[in-house]
């Protein structure tokens, strides 16, 4: 059963000043705790939200990576007394009202992982193409079937997290953590979860992204 108080979310951001106040916001009503973390942001972001109750902010002065964002997040969590954690995106790709039900399945899994791809919706096409081509690589590499290898809306057990710390720093670090999972044997399940792009920038560089994941895929 998903419970808001033994539940903590963790919003990585870069430069999303027009949209993190609003998904802190949301996300405040089904989570008891929210780890920031401002990866070298240079607009206002950190400013939008710093004031707000029960946000532990992480800030770096410049950019490091969505990975190593989330290996310090990571870290922090461990020190947490809450018994689940999540990750969703600045940019309200990632709905919170959607939290209990994406948490929920922790009851049966060790991490969830939202799936875009029975709702496609307005991704783009080189997205989806690209994202069948690493979820069939992963679930070949794993042995277990991945959905949706790049969507960064995850949930999991605190007690597996010291397990799933990537060393990669860029987003392929999103692979890494699947391959970890299913290296230690935990319970990946997935989440469907609409597909929204309205207005927004990819911050991936594409050829350095898909560089990290061959790496990432032969670890």
């Amino acid at each position: 059963m998903y419970e808001k108080a033994k539940t903590c979310a963790i919003i990585p951001f870069f430069n999303e000043q027009t949209s993190i106040r609003e998904v802190v916001e949301r996300t405040k009503n089904y989570v008891d705790c929210i780890i920031g973390v401002n990866d070298g942001s240079t607009d206002d972001s950190e400013e939008r939200i710093k004031n707000i109750d029960n946000v532990l902010l992480i800030s770096f002065s410049e950019n490091k990576g969505k990975g190593f964002a989330i290996r310090k997040a990571f870290e922090k969590a461990i020190e947490l007394d809450y018994d689940y954690f999540l990750i969703l995106d600045a940019d309200l790709q990632h709905p919170p009202e959607l939290i209990p039900g994406l948490v929920g399945l922790l009851n049966n899994c060790d991490i969830v992982c939202g799936n875009r791809m029975n709702n496609t919706g307005r991704m783009p096409i080189q997205r989806i193409l690209s994202n069948r081509l690493t979820s069939l690589l992963l679930s070949l590499k794993t042995g277990i079937d991945i959905m949706d290898s790049q969507c960064g809306f995850r949930a999991f057990k605190k007690e597996i997290i010291p397990k799933l710390i990537p060393g990669n720093n860029g987003y392929e670090a999103e692979s890494e953590i699947l391959i970890l999972a299913a290296r230690n044997n935990f319970k990946i399940g997935f989440f469907d979860i609409p597909s929204v792009y309205e207005n927004q920038t990819s911050k991936m560089k594409p050829v350095k992204t898909i560089l990290g994941f061959i790496k990432t895929l032969f670890m």
